[in-house]
């Protein structure tokens, strides 16, 4: 990885993160949001839960204004200038 960032720095553009950070990571967001409505839910077996799971996950796909949100919480530039 380390000699193909340094072949291709014109157009690549590497930010190092921490290794453990949650609050710069939107998916922390789209999990919080699902086990929040999961708990309005009883579901009995594995593959119930499954499937509500996935219901609740396409419910978000269909809402960009809560995906911006999720992105928005992180303080992250989604273009960020190269150093």
């Amino acid at each position: 990885m380390r000699a193909f960032l340094t072949a291709h720095p014109d157009w690549l553009t590497v930010v190092r993160l921490p290794a453990y950070a949650p609050e710069l990571n939107p998916v922390e967001g789209v999990w919080a949001h699902v086990k929040r409505d999961l708990g309005n839910h009883t579901r009995l077996t594995i593959d119930q839960l499954t499937t509500t799971i996935k219901t609740l996950l396409k419910r978000i796909q269909y809402r960009p204004d809560l995906i911006t949100g999720f992105l928005g919480q992180t303080d992250l530039a989604l273009n960020p200038q190269p150093p």
